[in-house]
């Protein structure tokens, strides 16, 4: 303790802070959208945000003191945006139980210390495929919500592009404070909702089924694996930290698993914000940084505690303000993952099926566009990547 009193900076603790705002500000509101669309009582999303908060912050702070690097853990952002299309067909007791199983097979990769060979395995193309299907619909239902409120989306996407150029690192909180004055001196802030309340978390007996293991948890282990603890790791490593990585990503599972009956769909190692505590904005010493890590965690906590209040000032915006705020919120998401499923020329074509059977929304058999997205990009994947490599055997065998 003496250490980190020592360590603390005041530009530590405003990284922190802005890190921590910027998952309020942004990915939250998914979770809004997931649990509209699954006619989610109050108590139970205002118990889903508890679990997600004091994970994230109690993981952060822990894992920060514990290497002394800037660890931020935050929700699953793709997790959150697959579950808008699944949880009104699945049971919230079928969730949590998928919940559980994808985050033990987490927990496995991390104690088995195979991460780095299951990733490598995987085309990551696929896998970037399939994370920007998911999120697809959230950027077009920005535009979408042009149609009922014009002059607040347009307002929020020139904000938005005004600070990508200014000051990047604040433009989904800028986006965030615009609509909101928008909606207030519009009248269409309903003030009558908001509240002043602590969360109390609420158990939901988990029940395990084969339909929720494949459209939730498998989709879930991928998106986890490729699309947040590698980026996260990514982060550390870009700004000189060789903090292994099968710890973390135990811990994540593991506080994942023990909070899954409460809601948390999974905690991971985040990229984006992570990057506002690695830089040199948090600390000129990188021994040092890792104070943003703690404080960025305590802030979780602390609005983790009051996840009721923070069910009714989002439930008071008007919903095409939440659309338009979600949307942009996944922009960088939404443009990497495209990158990232077009950047290898031989995956091209089995990655643009899996994005289009993703994107489409369609159902089989019971079985999620996800899922199904999955199984015919790694399909095609195959049969493609055979059918060259025959070809090549072929025309190599007559020099012999």
């Amino acid at each position: 303790m003496k250490n980190f009193l020592n360590d603390i900076s005041l530009s530590a603790v405003v990284a922190g802070f802005i890190a921590t705002l910027i998952s309020y500000a942004g990915p939250l509101v998914i979770i809004f959208q997931a649990a509209k669309a699954a006619h989610m009582p109050d108590e139970v999303l205002s118990s889903w945000i508890w679990a997600i908060s004091i994970g994230s912050g109690v993981l952060g702070i822990l894992l920060s003191l514990r290497y002394k690097v800037p660890v931020i853990i935050a929700w699953s952002a793709p997790g959150s945006a697959l579950l808008v299309a699944l949880l009104p067909g699945i049971s919230l007791n079928e969730a949590v139980g998928a919940f559980l199983l994808a985050n033990l097979i987490i927990l496995l990769v991390g104690l088995c210390g195979i991460f780095d060979r299951i990733v490598g395995k995987l085309p990551a193309a696929i896998s970037a495929a399939m994370l920007a299907g998911i999120l697809f619909s959230f950027g077009t239902q920005l535009f979408v919500s042009v149609n009922d409120k014009p002059f607040m989306v347009l307002a929020m996407f020139a904000t938005y592009l005004l600070c990508k150029r200014l000051v990047p690192r604040y433009a989904v909180m800028a986006v965030l404070i615009v609509g909101s004055l928008i909606a207030l001196a519009t009248g269409e802030m309903n003030s009558a909702a908001l509240v002043i309340g602590l969360a109390t978390p609420v158990w939901i007996t988990p029940e395990f089924s084969w339909h929720a293991a494949l459209n939730i948890a498998l989709p879930l282990v991928m998106v986890a694996l490729t699309g947040q603890f590698v980026p996260g790791i990514a982060v550390l490593r870009n700004a000189g930290y060789s903090t292994p990585a099968s710890p973390i990503i135990s811990s994540s599972a593991l506080g994942s698993l023990l909070l899954a009956p409460f809601g948390c769909h999974g905690l991971n190692l985040a990229a984006i914000t992570a990057a506002i505590c690695t830089g040199r904005e948090s600390h000129e010493d990188s021994r040092k940084r890792y104070v943003a890590g703690v404080v960025g965690g305590g802030f979780y906590v602390l609005l983790g505690i009051f996840g009721a209040t923070l069910v009714s000032l989002f439930t008071a915006f008007p919903h095409q303000l939440i659309a338009a705020l979600a949307g942009l919120a996944l922009f960088t998401a939404i443009a990497g993952a495209l990158a990232g499923s077009m950047a290898v020329p031989d995956d091209r074509e089995s990655a643009l099926i899996t994005f289009l059977v993703t994107a489409s929304g369609m159902s089989f058999l019971g079985l999620s566009a996800a899922f199904w997205g999955l199984i015919f990009g790694l399909v095609a994947h195959g049969v493609l990547t055979f059918k060259r490599g025959r070809a090549a055997i072929s025309v190599a065998e007559p020099a012999r």
